[in-house]
């Protein structure tokens, strides 16, 4: 059942929760490389190179990104299930056939903008809220979801690296 409306929160725990995925994700920040930054001018021939044998590359750690954020917006607006664009969940391999890297960009923008939107329509009350069947507040879900970009930004700029050093550049 979605969560009844209530007036957007405005206080400073809102502000610093927008910033904390603002930042993780692309706006400028004082710790480096944010998510998007990361990723900024990678060819779909980059992003799909492994940087060992069964190891994530670049091109699923982004799907993988757009897929947490859809799961985050999901649960603290209390929807249900099953309206990501792509069929499973958490990890996505890449390359696919059918898959189009800059077209997977764009998916995850757009789900970093649902999850800022859904954010920013909280109230006081639902940041400390727990949604159903999770067993963490719904304030933790979101600084855990800027975490998260900030994580796997710096885990593609090794893998970026790595990749570079095996190509003998």
């Amino acid at each position: 059942m979605p969560r009844k409306r209530t007036t957007p929160a405005s206080g400073p725990a809102m502000k610093a929760v927008l910033r904390l995925i603002d930042e993780g994700y692309g706006r400028r920040a004082w710790h480096g490389p944010n998510l998007r930054g990361a990723l900024r001018g990678l060819t779909a021939e980059d992003a799909s190179r492994r940087p060992a044998p069964g190891r994530h590359n670049i091109w699923e750690i982004a799907v993988h990104a757009a897929y947490w954020k859809y799961a985050v917006r999901r649960r603290i607006l209390g929807e249900k299930r099953g309206s990501f664009p792509l069929r499973g969940s958490d990890w996505f391999r890449r390359p696919a056939r059918g898959a189009d890297w800059r077209e997977d960009l764009r998916m995850l923008e757009e789900t970093h903008r649902s999850l800022r939107r859904a954010v920013a329509s909280l109230g006081d009350r639902d940041l400390g809220r727990k949604s159903r069947g999770s067993r963490q507040p719904n304030i933790h879900m979101i600084i855990g979801i800027g975490a998260h970009d900030v994580y796997h930004a710096g885990q593609i700029r090794l893998i970026k690296r790595l990749v570079k050093k095996s190509r003998g550049r």
